[in-house]
């Protein structure tokens, strides 16, 4: 019997119990789908945190403070009042550092905002005139923030889209006051949408000068007296050239902060996205174990009911074996029908998987869907895992039906 005869056979085997192979599939078809899906989930993650770290801007180096230390207790990155405004400007200075483009210093807190009886509590971004450009902030309506508002501490603020829609409506914000903390601002401009990141939702944000939050709303000074400053993003004039970026800038703020060991941290684009993608990664693996799990029920059921399989067909078994049927053939046949059934399984779990994968991206979460990619890798292990499956769990069933002693199995009841 060759193999198209064998897979004919199996074909018709497993259609004579339609119901029962039906239920055999189910597992594996759950299992694929499952799979399929938690994984399009965690490729989608990956490829949204890719394209959100791009938007940011391009060659950038982030600078933040250390950590503070008491009582023999260190505290997290971040803490310690350790970068200042004139750290930037140092930076910024192409004698120090000829590499780089652009330098945009922020100071990032919250504050209760309010305009007439409606009032949010929202981030606020003190920033210079380069943050725009450096990134990616740029208005929809109105003006950002000039260097004369640097100058002048002038209270004059940028509403990011949903702190404006929050507080006005659908009016135009422009122009009309708002107070933040108590302390009255004229709002000049709207920031175009950028939506929700791994960073948090860019469109809930108040920017306005930072020499204004450090004078009249967060007042505060950095360990030598200067003004502190909680990040500073670099523009890093080539991709070729953030190497030796990184390496001028650590010499400078070491020299600078007169310290042997580093105060403050660098972190480039590239090691950003590589620390989030390691993340994503280690989540898409733990979703598709956990999916995993259900296609080895799905095998132990065609192992199930690969057994009982060849018990009801004990002397069919004997009669081909009679008229001269090898062990390979019988092997070969019963084998042959536990890899249908999990091919078949596998086949339709995929189309299931691909349609709640779609399914999921439509999903509304707070105004935000979340993004769903089925790639090509996947789409092979599935089936591929499906087929090894059924010749795993249907190897055993198979050997003991080619096992069978013929003249026992003609005698079988």
């Amino acid at each position: 019997m060759n193999l198209l005869e064998s897979l004919n056979v199996a074909l018709r085997a497993l259609a004579a119990n339609k119901l029962r192979s039906g239920l055999t599939m189910l597992g594996m078809i759950i299992g694929v789908a499952a799979v399929i899906t938690l994984m399009s989930v965690g490729i989608g993650a990956q490829a949204t945190i890719t394209s959100q770290i791009e938007s940011m801007g391009s060659n950038l180096l982030f600078i933040t403070p250390g950590s503070t230390q008491q009582a023999g207790v260190r505290s997290s990155q971040g803490t310690a009042p350790s970068l200042t405004l004139e750290d930037a400007q140092a930076i910024a200075d192409p004698f120090n550092v000829p590499e780089v483009a652009m330098v945009a210093p922020e100071i990032n807190s919250f504050g209760q905002v309010v305009a007439g009886p409606q009032n949010v509590n929202t981030r606020i971004l003190g920033v210079t005139p380069q943050y725009q450009d450096v990134r990616n902030f740029h208005v929809a309506a109105g003006d950002f923030i000039s260097q004369q508002n640097v100058d002048a501490r002038s209270l004059v603020a940028v509403l990011g889209s949903n702190v404006a829609y929050e507080l006005f409506g659908g009016e135009d914000p422009i122009g009309k006051d708002i107070k933040i903390n108590r302390i009255q601002f004229r709002v000049i401009g709207v920031l175009e949408p950028k939506g929700a990141q791994a960073m948090g939702n860019q469109d809930d944000v108040v920017v306005v000068p930072i020499t204004t939050v450090q004078q009249r709303l967060f007042q505060q000074r950095s360990t030598r007296g200067g003004n502190s400053v909680n990040q500073i993003s670099v523009q890093v004039a080539s991709k070729d050239q953030m190497d030796a970026a990184i390496l001028h800038i650590g010499d400078l703020l070491r020299q600078r902060h007169k310290v042997a060991q580093d105060d403050f941290t660098i972190l480039s684009q590239a090691d950003l996205q590589q620390t989030l993608t390691q993340v994503t990664g280690i989540m898409t693996l733990l979703l598709g174990s956990i999916a995993g799990i259900s296609l080895l029920v799905g095998g132990i059921g065609i192992m199930n009911i690969m057994l009982v399989s060849v018990t009801e067909r004990t002397r069919e078994i004997g009669i081909r074996k009679a008229v001269g049927a090898k062990r390979r053939n019988i092997l070969l046949q019963f084998l042959i029908e536990s890899v249908v059934v999990g091919v078949a399984g596998g086949g339709i779990g995929l189309v299931i998987g691909i349609l709640l994968s779609s399914v999921v991206s439509m999903v509304d979460l707070g105004g935000q869907h979340l993004q769903t990619a089925v790639s090509g890798e996947s789409v092979v292990l599935a089936v591929g895992v499906s087929a090894a499956i059924g010749i795993f769990f249907g190897l055993y069933p198979a050997a003991r039906a080619s096992a069978l002693n013929p003249i026992d199995a003609l005698r079988y009841e």
